[in-house]
């Protein structure tokens, strides 16, 4: 005869999934904290390209270059004429993914969701901070790619890994 009790909160120190999805305040820190990095990575990188690649592109290696570039548009330069919608949608965008990022349950989750709020909070802070005309700092040119920054490259990371991700479960 089997015993029926109530089952333990780890079973072979595995947590049961109610337990394992609520949120986790050390990962959201963690998310948090991503976020602030790579924030601050785009923004510096971004304020010494606008100095630095005032006077012309830097040829780096191969067709890598440093050239120096204002997108007003979203993604690869889409919906120039709509700068201020774009910065509205980015604002409820970085609202979303805070929320989101206080709410991770897993690293899994927590990483990417700090490099999607870290990008969305480097392009949002120049269309709203900075005295360009609500256009995002571009610089990195491969000559044969639209010109990206390290904002572009946070985001598309995290995008990566989300998709990795859901893959793995």
């Amino acid at each position: 005869m089997q015993d029926r009790g109530p089952v333990g909160t780890t079973l072979m120190g595995i947590e049961p999934a109610a337990t394992a999805m609520r949120p986790q305040p050390r990962l959201a820190a963690i998310s948090f904290a991503i976020a602030a990095a790579a924030l601050a990575v785009d923004q510096l990188t971004k304020s010494l390209a606008v100095g630095a690649l005032a006077d012309g592109p830097i040829d780096v290696l191969w067709t890598l270059r440093l050239n120096l570039s204002f997108n007003s548009g979203a993604a690869f330069s889409a919906g120039r004429n709509l700068t201020p919608l774009i910065t509205v949608a980015g604002v409820l965008l970085f609202g979303v993914l805070v929320v989101l990022a206080g709410r991770v349950a897993t690293l899994r989750q927590g990483v990417p969701l700090g490099l999607l709020l870290g990008g969305a909070a480097g392009n949002l802070f120049d269309r709203l901070f900075r005295d360009h005309g609500g256009a995002v700092i571009d610089f990195i040119d491969f000559g044969w790619w639209p010109i990206f920054n390290v904002a572009d490259i946070a985001l598309s990371c995290g995008v990566i890994l989300f998709v990795i991700a859901g893959f793995r479960e």
